[in-house]
């Protein structure tokens, strides 16, 4: 180093050339160091991972024993042979780097060691099982003994059903499964060895317990039995249900006892079960299995059924049980009026009801009298002056005799009406009303829970009269038939039958269209002509004047004629009706005078001539053939006057199992939706 005093170096140039040369050797040992260092990284890293391996190799044998502990140890061939031993052993499992094994033992440390690793099952399979049930029996899936008897059975023979017979006990505890089960055990004790037979017998032995089981608990509540097999004491809420169903029985209301089954079980007299059987009904009909258990206990009753049901004798019945126990009418009490009342409709309906009545009440020593119009209200006081337990009016003409003081109700305590709706229909709702209110109110029933108890129902007021009783009958429940039961009954019970406002499902109903008189009076030849209907025969128009003139023209078939219309006398009515159920007249014209209430038995055949002018008139017409549980034809003609009709027409055509809808109804525009304005025409006046 130069002195304090010596002068410093002079810088040296340093050439292009030179300086590009040192350039090029500081680079190529900055590369060669960083060569050096990647190198040495590598073999540090080879190392770390072959370290990283061992370890996962010796965890992985340590997780194989404690997973496999009882599995037997390797003998020292097995462990010399490697893996040319087993099939499975030459399959080693891939390396995994150092990144991966610690990502493993994260997961393992935090979700647990992962088991079935080499499972083929996959989230389709997952899915799909989740999905769907196999309700099948899965073979693979049986576990019981290979060449099994029984097992077979069950697995193949499906007829093997868990309903029970008639004696209680399942079919699989039948004959043919006991001797099933034996040969199961004697498999098992071939199968066992020592244990064979021990188990043998326990399998018998476990049988035969559930079979007594079975049978037992069959016994105690009657499985295997419908109710018509069944005592009255062995009947079931269930079993109750069911009858109910098989004879379209709804009811409504407290208290409400279970319907008879038979006659024997009605609670009815012997006296009038004999008359009973002596007018020939074998088999009580549905509104009068319901109705009549419910009469018996004193219940104010809304019967709602279709035409033709058996109302008649559903109220008739319990109506002479309740004037039984009430003093016979003497001297001093029998101008006091009837113990019954019944009110109808029309004329015709009064005195089927009348005739019916007798039946029953003649051989108990009742008197029944109608009181209708046509006749004069002499002939009818001369028949009232004895006195009559039961009376049978139409609303109109009772008034009358009550405003002439030819008749009072002062002991009237039971009354029915019948065809309710149809009254009202007739206007008769007023005349009603005046009636229901001139009877005793000293008698009426209180509108509590009282009014359901039986007991004090029935019991008597002041030692001689009796609550009163109030039943109504009725095909439909419009809101006027409803205002005057709410009135007048107190907490009624409430039995509809059927499906109501729909015709009875004995009856076929055929629609043809059919436009013009002309047309449908030669269509009507040729139906009677046929020879397929046997009379009597009902053929039904909408105005008295084409009564006489159908009936021409029907007489030209061949068959005799008569015609019922409301301008016809009461005799000529009366004579009318007579001459078609005593089968000296083929076929009666009518109007729909003859479409309610009217029983002409075995009527084969209804002609609509004329749609009803209303849904519910057809329904009435309809229901005079397949009465009685007898089946029977409708034939109806159509014409562009009846499209008001369509929408109900082919509804009620659609719930019958036994009708077809045509298809011109089918398709036609006004029977696609009910009409909006005004609903369908107005019904005409009974004619």
């Amino acid at each position: 180093m130069a002195g304090p005093g010596v002068a410093a170096p002079k810088l040296r140039f340093v050439p292009k050339k030179e300086r590009e040369r040192q350039a090029a050797e500081k680079a190529k040992k900055e590369a060669d160091e960083l060569q050096r260092k990647q190198e040495e990284e590598a073999r540090k890293k080879a190392e770390n991972e072959r370290q990283w391996l061992a370890k996962a190799e010796e965890q992985s044998r340590q997780r194989e024993l404690e997973r496999a502990p009882q599995r037997a140890p390797e003998r020292p061939s097995e462990r010399r042979a490697g893996p040319k031993g087993s099939s499975g052993a030459g399959k080693r499992e891939p390396r995994m780097s150092e990144e991966e094994f610690e990502r493993q033992q994260l997961r393992e440390r935090y979700l647990g060691p992962e088991v079935n690793r080499h499972s083929n099952f996959s989230a389709a399979k997952k899915r799909k099982r989740a999905t769907e049930f196999k309700f099948d029996w899965d073979e693979a899936e049986d576990t019981t003994l290979r060449n099994d008897p029984l097992a077979s059975t069950a697995t193949n023979g499906k007829s093997n059903s868990n309903s029970l017979n008639g004696n209680g006990s399942a079919d699989y505890f039948s004959e043919e499964a006991e001797e099933a089960a034996r040969r199961r055990a004697r498999k098992i004790r071939e199968q066992y060895g020592e244990d064979g037979p021990e188990l043998a017998r326990q399998f018998m032995d476990n049988w035969y317990a559930a079979r007594d089981q079975a049978r037992g608990r069959a016994q105690r509540f009657g499985f295997g039995k419908r109710w018509n097999e069944k005592t009255l004491e062995e009947m079931q809420p269930r079993d109750w249900r069911i009858f109910k169903e098989d004879f379209g029985i709804a009811t409504k209301g407290g208290s409400i006892p279970n319907p008879m089954r038979n006659w024997k079980e009605s609670g009815l007299p012997k006296r009038l079960l004999d008359v009973v059987e002596k007018v020939g009904y074998d088999e009580p009909t549905p509104i009068q299995r319901a109705a009549i258990p419910i009469a018996l206990q004193a219940r104010d009753l809304i019967g709602v059924a279709v035409t033709g049901s058996g109302k008649t004798a559903a109220f008739l019945l319990p109506l002479l049980v309740y004037i039984s126990d009430l003093p016979p009418l003497g001297e001093m009490n029998r101008n006091d009026g009837p113990y019954a009342l019944i009110l109808a409709p029309t004329r015709e309906l009064v005195q089927q009801i009348e005739s019916e009545a007798k039946k029953f009440a003649t051989p108990l020593g009742f008197k029944v009298v109608s009181i209708v119009g046509g006749h004069s209200l002499e002939e009818q006081a001369f028949a009232l002056r004895n006195g009559a337990e039961i009376v049978v009016a139409t609303p109109g003409r009772l008034v009358d005799c009550i405003e002439r003081r030819l008749l009072v109700l002062s002991q009237c305590c039971y009354v029915i009406m019948d065809e309710a709706d149809r009254m009202i229909d007739l206007g008769f709702e007023e005349p009603v009303n005046k009636i229901l209110d001139a009877l005793p109110v000293t008698n009426e029933k209180p509108d509590t829970d009282d009014a359901e108890n039986a007991q004090l129902m029935k019991r008597y007021l002041g030692g001689r009269d009796k609550y009163r009783q109030t039943m109504m009958y009725t095909a439909t429940m419009p809101s006027v038939v409803e205002r005057i039961a709410k009135k007048y009954l107190r907490r009624p019970a409430i039995v509809t039958i059927g499906n109501v406002g729909e015709a009875v499902e004995t009856v076929e109903q055929r629609v043809e269209f059919i436009s013009g008189e002309d047309k449908r009076k030669k269509r009507l030849q040729q139906i009677l002509a046929s020879g397929e209907f046997a009379p009597p025969i009902i053929v039904f128009v909408n105005i008295k004047r084409n009564c006489d003139a159908v009936a021409r023209d029907v007489k030209h078939t061949g068959c005799s004629t008569i015609t019922l219309h409301g301008s016809k006398t009461q005799e000529q009515r009366e004579a009318a009706l007579a001459s078609v159920r005593n089968g000296q007249t083929d076929v009666l014209v009518a109007t729909d005078l003859a479409g309610r209430g009217i029983d002409v038995q075995d009527v084969s055949l209804v002609v609509n001539f004329n749609m009803a002018t209303n849904i519910e008139s057809y329904t009435h017409r309809v229901g005079r053939t397949g009465r009685a549980g007898k089946s029977g034809v409708a034939i109806t003609f159509l014409g562009p006057e009846d499209t008001d009709l369509y929408y109900d027409l082919k509804q009620m055509l659609t719930k019958s199992t036994i009708s077809k809808v045509p298809e011109e109804l089918r398709r036609h525009e006004a029977a696609q939706q009910k009409p909006q304005k005004g609903g369908y025409r107005k019904d005409r006046k009974l004619e």
